[in-house]
C-alpha cells in the first residue's frame, strides 16, 4: 500500500574528509517499496524505503546512510543534515591495581588529557573526589566518605599489552597547612556548609568536617603557555589551577561565592556570573579544555543550571563558558542543546549530562554527552564534535527573566528560536551503544594526532556497585579521517 511521506531532500551535499552536510527542503511523495539495496556489494536494508516524487527516486538520508555505515544528524536550526564516518575499536585497557579498602576499587577516570610531545600511549587523569555513598537513614538519603582522608590526585598513565599503568601521581596540595586536614594535602569533602551535601562516615552516623579547599574533581586541561593544568570541579562549581606536581594555584568561582568560605591559601577569582551559584547538587563544573595556544578555556556544566529553581533540572540547555586565560574573564557562554528524552526509551531528560569536553581550536569542541545508565540499558552515549562558530553568544542575557520573560533554563527548543538563540552544532564522532559498552560514566575524552579518539570511565570506586564491570577500562578508537 503506497503511503504519503514527508521528507527533507538534499539541495546540496557535499563529501570531505569522511563527512558532510546538507541542507534540506520539504518535498511530498510516495514509498517505492520494491526498490532493494546494495553497498559495496552487500546487501543493505534502509529502516525506511525511498520515495517516488514525480518520476524520480529519492533515498532518505537517515535510513540509506545508516544502512551504509554513517552517523546521521539534524540541525532543526540550520536545517542541515551531517554525515559522518564511523570509527573502529581498535583498544580495550584494563587498570589492575590493588583495592583502596574493602569494597572499595581504585579508580580513575573522571578525566583524560594527552600533553603535546609525550608518546601516543601517554594521558593524564584523575578519580573524582573519592569513595563517597549512600546511606538511608530513616527514610533520608546521606552521603557518605567512606575514605574521609582520600587525597584527589592527578595521575599519569601509560597504555601498554591491554594494561593501564600508573606511572606518576601527583596528589592535590596547597603551599601551606589545610586547617581540614592538618597537612598541606587537600581533600575530597565539600566546601560550604549548608550548601553542599552534608558529609558524614561510612556508617552515616557522624558529620564530618568541612573541607574549603575541597575538590569534586571532574576534568583535567592542560595550558602548553606555562606548563600548568587546570581542573573543574563540580562543588564549586569551579575551575582550579595547578601546578604539574598538584599545588593549587588560583580558583575561578561565581560572583558571591567567596563570602560564603575563606580559602587564603589559593586565591579565588569571583569571574564566573552570580548565576552559576543556582547549580543542582553535584552537578557542577564537568568538563575543562583548553586551546592549543593556550589563549582559551573552556568550562561545561554537567546538568542544567537550577535557574529560576529545580523545575529547570528537566531543561536541554547546558552552558559552556568561553574564558580569556590571560584575564581569567568570561569572554562567552553558549547554550549547549541535549538530546531530546522523549526520542528514547523511558529515558529522563534529567539524567541526560556532559561529562568531558576536549578543544581542538577555538571554535571546535567534542563533548562527550551520555545518560544515566549502563550495559544494555544504556542508549545515549556519544562523543560529539560541536561548532561554535556561529552559535550565539548569549553571555549575561539570559540569566533571568528580563531579556524573554524567561531565563535560558526554562526556554524550548521553539522559544531559543523565537529569541534568535543558535546552539551549537553537532555531529556524532562515536556512538557506543552499538559496540555493547558496559560502564555508565564515560567521564574522560581524549584526541591524539586527530585521528584516534579515547575513552576512559570512572568507576566510583566500585562503591555500591552490585556489577561485575565496576573496573576502569580504556578504549581507542581509529577515526577514518582527521580532525584539525
Amino acid at each position: 500500500m503506497k503511503k504519503n511521506w514527508l521528507i527533507a531532500a538534499s539541495a546540496a551535499l557535499t563529501l570531505v574528509s569522511g563527512t558532510g552536510s546538507a541542507f534540506a527542503a520539504d518535498l511530498k511523495g510516495s514509498t517505492a517499496d520494491s526498490v532493494t539495496y546494495t553497498n559495496n556489494g552487500e546487501a543493505v536494508a534502509p529502516s525506511v524505503p525511498a520515495v517516488n516524487i514525480d518520476g524520480s527516486l529519492y533515498l532518505p538520508f537517515r535510513a540509506i546512510s545508516e544502512a551504509t555505515g554513517k552517523y546521521v544528524d539534524w540541525d532543526e536550526f540550520r536545517s542541515r543534515v551531517s554525515l559522518t564516518d564511523k570509527p573502529a575499536l581498535t583498544g580495550k585497557y584494563k587498570l589492575n591495581a590493588p583495592d583502596l579498602a574493602k569494597g572499595v576499587k581504585m579508580g580513575i577516570g573522571s578525566s583524560l588529557t594527552h600533553l603535546p610531545g609525550d608518546p601516543d600511549n601517554v594521558f593524564y587523569t584523575t578519580a573524582d573526589r573519592g569513595p563517597n555513598g549512600e546511606v538511608d537513614v530513616k527514610g533520608t538519603m546521606v552521603r557518605t566518605f567512606p575514605l574521609a582522608d582520600y587525597t584527589p590526585t592527578i595521575y599519569k598513565i601509560e597504555i601498554k599489552d591491554g594494561q593501564i599503568n600508573i606511572l606518576d601521581q601527583f596528589p592535590l596540595k596547597l603551599n601551606g597547612i589545610n586547617p581540614a586536614t592538618g597537612k598541606a594535602n587537600i581533600s575530597g569533602l565539600p566546601n560550604i556548609k549548608g550548601r553542599d551535601e552534608a558529609p558524614f562516615d561510612a556508617n552515616a552516623e557522624k558529620e564530618l568536617a568541612y573541607d574549603p579547599y575541597g575538590l569534586d574533581v571532574e576534568g583535567l586541561a592542560y595550558n602548553p603557555k606555562d606548563d600548568t593544568f587546570w581542573i573543574s570541579d563540580e562543588y564549586g562549581p569551579s575551575l582550579v589551577h595547578v601546578k604539574r606536581d598538584g599545588t593549587l594555584i588560583e580558583r575561578i568561582v561565581p560572583k558571591g561565592w567567596a563570602a560564603q568560605v575563606s580559602t587564603p591559601l589559593v586565591p579565588a577569582r569571583e569571574t564566573l556570573p552570580a548565576v552559576y551559584n543556582k547549580l543542582r547538587q553535584n552537578r557542577g563544573a564537568e568538563a575543562v579544555g583548553i586551546t592549543p595556544d593556550g589563549r582559551y578555556m573552556f568550562m561545561a556544566m554537567q546538568s542544567p543550571l537550577r535557574n529560576p529553581s529545580k523545575e529547570s533540572d528537566n531543561s536541554r540547555q547546558l552552558r559552556i563558558v568561553k574564558f580569556n586565560l590571560q584575564t581569567l574573564e568570561p569572554v562567552a557562554e553558549f547554550a549547549y542543546l541535549t538530546e531530546d528524552a522523549k526520542t528514547f526509551n523511558g529515558l529522563k531528560q534529567a539524567d541526560i549530562v556532559i561529562s568531558d569536553l576536549v578543544v581542538v581550536d577555538e571554535n571546535t569542541l567534542l563533548i562527550d554527552e551520555r545518560d544515566k545508565n549502563a550495559g544494555d540499558k544504556a542508549q545515549l552515549k556519544r562523543i560529539y564534535s560541536i561548532d561554535l562558530s556561529n552559535a550565539t553568544n548569549i553571555l549575561g542575557k539570559y540569566d533571568d527573566t528580563k531579556a524573554a520573560g524567561k531565563t535560558l533554563e526554562q526556554m524550548s527548543p521553539a522559544e531559543l528560536k523565537g529569541q534568535n538563540i543558535l546552539p551549537p552544532s553537532k555531529r556524532t564522532l562515536l556512538d557506543l551503544v552499538p559496540f555493547k559498552y558496559p560502564y555508565e560514566k564515560v567521564e574522560g575524552v581524549s584526541l591524539v594526532n586527530g585521528n584516534t579518539l579515547v575513552i576512559v570511565n570512572d568507576n566510583d570506586f566500585g562503591v555500591d556497585s552490585s556489577s561485575p564491570e565496576n573496573g576502569t577500562e580504556l578504549w581507542t578508537f581509529k577515526l577514518p579521517y582527521t580532525i584539525k
